[in-house]
């Protein structure tokens, strides 16, 4: 069997305040919350996701929701910014929310053949709305507070900042089977499997650059979806043959990962397409209660007493 990486799975990054981050994601991007659980490393916060209406691969933004914790430090081995697809008709519509609801953004820029809107959530990640045709048939949310011909079509793409891009080119071309697209002085775009929206990776050379510290408005890792646990476990094979230090597989209760850092340091995991996340929930009541997988079910008491209440937005009341 030939093993494949179709695309990006999710992105997980770190959040504050929980609440805060709901009435972005959900309120002012309209994405839906598809699933409200805990990190199940350190079940004591939350971690959400969010996505299309189904959240299928490809579409998941997710958050460990850290009120504490640290800010971050953008800088070398991180995924610097997460790019999000939306219809090119879109882009007008996206700049009058973003002034109505007081969040800065910068362009639109020009970038390869793409049309880019780049902004920060409240937490201080960095985001971008990337215009492309090719997204006009990909699923969205339709039930949220954004119209469904304007709604976020998923992932576009993932920027890793490097101290030297080669190390991990050399390492998503060899191994991943990525395939170089175009560059840009400093900026690499690498492609997988049918290539489009979803599929690309850019790398920016940014040799001189402090190293990133992740915390509060950072990227944590990067997901790529692979079909199943067969493939999986031949991914996981092939990694350790290039004497990578891979974990092993982690069930994650909506599919099973693997995880290893790439060259330049930034954390990639491998997932499975399935099982997801109607497992334990309904579609229609997708991110509605707090969800524990099996081995969790008995701390469940305990669990609610640490977390804070989460209420989905009526309707977006602002950036905060």
């Amino acid at each position: 069997m030939d093993k494949i990486i179709s695309g990006l799975h999710h992105v997980t990054a770190i959040a504050g305040n929980p609440q805060r981050n709901v009435g972005f994601y959900a309120g002012i991007l309209g994405l839906r919350l598809v699933k409200r659980t805990v990190n199940f490393d350190e079940y004591t916060t939350y971690h959400l996701y969010y996505g299309d209406g189904s959240g299928s691969p490809g579409s998941l933004l997710t958050f460990f929701a850290w009120p504490d914790g640290n800010r971050g430090r953008q800088g070398t081995g991180q995924v610097a910014t997460c790019s999000l697809a939306v219809r090119p008709a879109s882009f007008g519509y996206w700049i009058e929310r973003f002034v109505r609801y007081g969040i800065r953004f910068e362009g639109p820029a020009k970038r390869f053949n793409e049309q880019v809107l780049a902004f920060r959530d409240n937490g201080g990640l960095a985001l971008e709305l990337v215009s492309h045709p090719q997204v006009d048939d990909q699923p969205s949310w339709d039930g949220g507070p954004v119209p469904a011909e304007h709604a976020i079509r998923g992932l576009y793409s993932v920027t890793l900042w490097e101290g030297g891009f080669e190390s991990t080119a050399k390492l998503l071309t060899e191994t991943l089977g990525f395939r170089p697209l175009r560059e840009d002085q400093n900026l690499y775009r690498y492609t997988v499997g049918s290539g489009g929206p979803g599929t690309f990776v850019d790398i920016r050379d940014v040799a001189g650059f402090w190293e990133g510290e992740v915390g509060v408005g950072n990227v944590h890792h990067v997901a790529w979806h692979t079909p199943n646990d067969a493939q999986q476990l031949e991914w996981r094979q092939t990694l350790l043959e290039r004497d990578l230090d891979v974990t092993p597989v982690r069930d994650r209760h909506y599919f099973k990962s693997i995880y290893f850092n790439e060259p330049g340091g930034a954390l990639f995991e491998i997932a499975t397409d399935s099982p997801g996340f109607t497992i334990d929930e309904p579609l229609a009541q997708l991110g509605n209660a707090l969800m524990l997988p099996p081995w969790l079910e008995e701390r469940r008491k305990q669990i609610e007493a640490l977390l804070p209440p989460l209420y989905l937005p009526d309707a977006p009341k602002g950036f905060d």
